[in-house]
């Protein structure tokens, strides 16, 4: 597998940790990934995060705009300036910092969303809301619109 799909949920640790699902663990590997980009998610209240190669994807973006030019600046603003590299430790846990808690009001558990090349991680309820806006955004089923 080379993709993280579905999502989990997982209890902090007393020493604000948290297990990464075994499933993200093992794309990690099989991608060959060890240092993690983690970035503040641009639409929802989530931090993205990924390898090496997910900060060199958004880096071409701003590098193919005039480094003077708003978007260039307030893109790097965003992919620089609210982003940080995180390491798992041996036994595939994330320390759940003040950056990821300030950004996604995470307290107690954090639901692991995956994005294809990427993750997230999410407050669990926040989660839930904007999967129900997404279906309801779609015109899906499921919604708990009635």
């Amino acid at each position: 597998m080379n993709r993280f799909l579905s999502h989990a949920t997982n209890r902090i640790d007393a020493k604000g940790r948290v297990s990464v699902p075994a499933a993200f663990r093992a794309v990690l590997a099989n991608r060959e990934i060890q240092e993690l980009y983690c970035f503040q998610d641009f639409m929802f209240p989530a931090i993205s995060i990924g390898g090496p190669d997910l900060l060199e994807r958004y880096e071409r973006q701003i590098s193919a705009e005039d480094p003077f030019s708003p978007v260039a600046n307030e893109m790097s603003l965003l992919i620089h300036g609210g982003g940080v590299f995180m390491r798992l430790d041996s036994e595939g846990r994330l320390m759940v910092t003040d950056f990821i808690r300030d950004f996604t009001g995470i307290a107690t558990e954090v639901t692991f969303v995956g994005r294809s090349d990427h993750f997230q991680l999410w407050r669990p309820e926040a989660f839930h809301e904007a999967q129900m806006a997404a279906r309801r955004g779609l015109g899906l089923k499921g919604s708990g619109s009635g």
